[in-house]
């Protein structure tokens, strides 16, 4: 005889790997060292954020004890204006 019954087991939960679909609706601010805004993108998820995301997804994976996504990589200098130029295009 097979019956249901739940139980509860402790695990070591690490990551939260967020996949959230924005529709063309991604939006980002830069700022400067003093705090203040100095240029801005609306548009399409940048090609230099993490994952396959196609443009429409924000994929990021998050260290649960630190806060810090884990799967981020450093853009350069060009991936910054190549998004900046992007949104003065629209």
């Amino acid at each position: 005889m097979q019956i249901n019954q739940k139980k509860t087991v402790q695990v070591d939960v690490t990551e939260l790997h967020l996949h959230i679909k924005v529709r063309d609706g991604f939006a980002a601010g830069l700022k400067d060292a003093q705090g203040d805004e100095v240029g801005s993108y609306e548009g399409y998820v940048p090609d230099f954020f993490p994952g396959e995301h196609y443009g429409d997804y924000l994929i990021l994976n998050i260290d649960l004890e630190t806060g810090q996504i884990k799967n981020w990589n450093k853009p350069v200098a060009a991936d910054i204006e190549k998004m900046v130029e992007a949104s003065d295009d629209d």
